[in-house]
C-alpha cells in the first residue's frame, strides 16, 4: 500500500468515525474534531486546529464540515479534503435519503407524530436564535441590525431579499466597527490563534496559491453562470444545482441559517411540500453529522436517490472550493481589521435572518393552538435548559405530537 493511498484511507476512516458518531451541532462537532485529530492522532497541534477553525468560521458555509474538508487538505491536498468529506457526510446523507424515500412510501398525511416534529422544529430553530443572538448580536448595535434585518426579509419576500440583506450588513459592519476596539472588530465566538505561536501560515497547507485561486474562480463562476444557466434552460436539475449551491454559499453563522434559504428555494417552486420540509428539518436532527445533509432530504424527497445526492454535492461544493481556496491566502485575510468588522455586521444579520424563519414558516404553519405553544415551549426547556440531545428532543416531539392527536380524537 502506498503513502499517500495509505493516509487518504486514514483521512476517510476517521472521518467516518467522526461522522457516524457526532451529534449535538457544529460546536459539539469542533470539539469531537479536536479530540480526534488533535489530541489521539496529532495530525495538527491546538493553534493550528484554532486557525482552521477561524478560517471556516470566517468563511460561508457549514464551518464543521469546513474543519473536516481543512484537516483533509492539509493531509492529502484536494484528494484529502474529498476524502474527509465523504467520510463526515455520507452517514447522515443514507440516512435522510432513506428517511425521505421511506415517508413517500408511507403518506404522511396529517399524522400526530409529523406535527409533532415540527414543534420540534420550532423549539430547536428557537434555541439556535437565542444562543447566537448572545453571542453574535450582543449590543445596541448589532441587535438594532439584527432586528432590521428581520424586518427586511419578513417584508421584502424575494428570492433575493437574504443576499442583499448580508451584503449591506457586511458594508454596516465595516463602517460602525472597524475603528473600535479589538473586542468589537472580531466577531463574538471566533477562535484565533494566540499571537507567536503555530498557525496556518507556518503548517503544510498542501496545496499552492495557483490551485486555490483556480478554486475561488470558480467558486464565483458558478455562483454567478448558474442562475443565467437556470433561466436560459429551464432545465429542472440546473435549477436544482443553482438553488442548493447558491444556498450553500450565502449561509454565514451555521447550519440553521440554511433554513429559510433552502425553504424559499424548494416549496415556494413545489418541489417539496411544507410539511414535508419541516419534518425533515427535523429528522435532521437526531442524526450525526453536518445539519447541511438536509439537502440530501429535500433532494430526495422530490426526486429520489439521485436528486439527494445531487442536491447533497450542489449544497456541499461551495464549501468545499471556498476551503480550499481561501486556506493558502488565510494569513493575509484575517489579520485586517476591516474583514473582521464587515463580519461582525454579517453575523449579526444572520441573527436576524434565522429569526425571520423562526416566525415564517416555522411558526405561521405549526402552533394553531394553546396545546402546541405548550409543547413547542416543554421542548425548547428540555433543550435548552435540561440539555437533552437533539435526537431525545425530536423523539419527545414525535410523542407529544402523537398524544395531542389521540386526545384531541377521545374528546372529539
Amino acid at each position: 500500500m502506498s503513502k499517500g493511498f495509505k493516509r487518504l484511507w486514514e483521512l476517510y476512516a476517521a472521518s467516518l468515525k467522526l461522522g457516524l458518531t457526532s451529534f449535538g451541532g457544529p460546536i459539539a462537532h469542533l470539539g469531537y474534531f479536536r479530540e480526534e485529530y488533535v489530541r489521539r492522532r496529532k495530525w495538527l497541534d491546538d493553534n493550528e486546529y484554532a486557525d482552521l477553525v477561524a478560517l471556516a468560521q470566517f468563511l460561508p458555509g457549514p464551518a464543521s464540515s469546513q474543519v473536516g474538508i481543512g484537516v483533509g487538505i492539509m493531509r492529502g491536498g484536494l484528494l484529502g479534503g474529498l476524502m474527509s468529506f465523504l467520510g463526515f457526510t455520507m452517514p447522515s446523507v443514507i440516512a435522510l435519503v432513506a428517511f425521505a424515500l421511506i415517508m413517500e412510501g408511507v403518506g404522511i398525511g396529517e399524522a400526530g407524530w409529523l406535527h409533532g416534529l415540527k414543534l420540534v422544529a420550532v423549539a430547536i430553530v428557537a434555541h439556535a436564535v437565542l444562543g447566537m443572538g448572545q453571542k453574535l448580536a450582543a449590543g445596541r448595535a448589532k441587535i438594532s441590525l439584527a432586528i432590521a434585518s428581520t424586518a427586511v426579509v419578513l417584508i421584502v419576500e424575494t428570492a433575493y431579499s437574504q443576499v442583499l440583506v448580508i451584503a449591506a450588513a457586511a458594508i454596516i459592519g465595516w463602517l460602525l466597527f472597524r475603528k473600535r476596539d479589538g473586542k468589537d472588530g472580531n466577531p463574538e465566538g471566533r477562535i484565533v490563534s494566540e499571537p507567536g505561536g503555530s498557525s496556518l501560515a507556518g503548517a503544510e497547507i498542501g496545496i499552492s496559491k495557483r490551485v486555490g485561486l483556480i478554486c475561488l474562480l470558480s467558486f464565483l463562476a458558478l455562483l454567478l453562470l448558474l442562475p443565467i444557466a437556470r433561466e436560459l434552460t429551464s432545465n429542472h436539475w440546473v435549477a436544482m444545482a443553482d438553488g442548493y449551491y447558491r444556498s450553500g454559499s450565502l449561509v454565514f453563522g451555521g447550519g440553521h441559517v440554511v433554513l429559510p434559504l433552502l425553504e424559499r428555494e424548494v416549496v415556494p417552486t413545489g418541489w417539496v411540500a411544507e410539511e414535508q420540509f419541516l419534518a425533515g428539518y427535523s429528522a435532521a436532527q437526531a442524526v450525526p453529522g453536518p445539519l447541511f445533509t438536509f439537502a440530501a432530504y429535500l433532494g430526495a424527497a422530490s426526486n429520489g436517490w439521485i436528486g439527494g445526492l445531487a442536491a447533497t454535492l450542489a449544497i456541499f461544493l461551495p464549501a468545499y472550493l471556498l476551503m480550499a481556496g481561501v486556506m493558502p491566502f488565510w494569513r493575509t485575510l484575517r489579520s485586517r481589521p476591516s474583514v473582521q468588522a464587515a463580519l461582525a455586521g454579517v453575523n449579526a444579520a444572520v441573527v436576524g435572518i434565522l429569526l425571520a424563519a423562526l416566525y415564517d414558516p416555522i411558526w405561521t404553519s405549526t402552533v394553531a393552538s394553546s396545546t402546541d405553544f405548550a409543547i413547542a415551549a416543554a421542548l425548547f426547556v428540555l433543550l435548552a435548559f435540561w440539555k437533552l440531545p437533539p435526537w431525545a428532543i425530536v423523539l419527545a416531539g414525535a410523542a407529544g405530537g402523537m398524544l395531542q392527536q389521540h386526545l384531541s380524537t377521545l374528546i372529539n
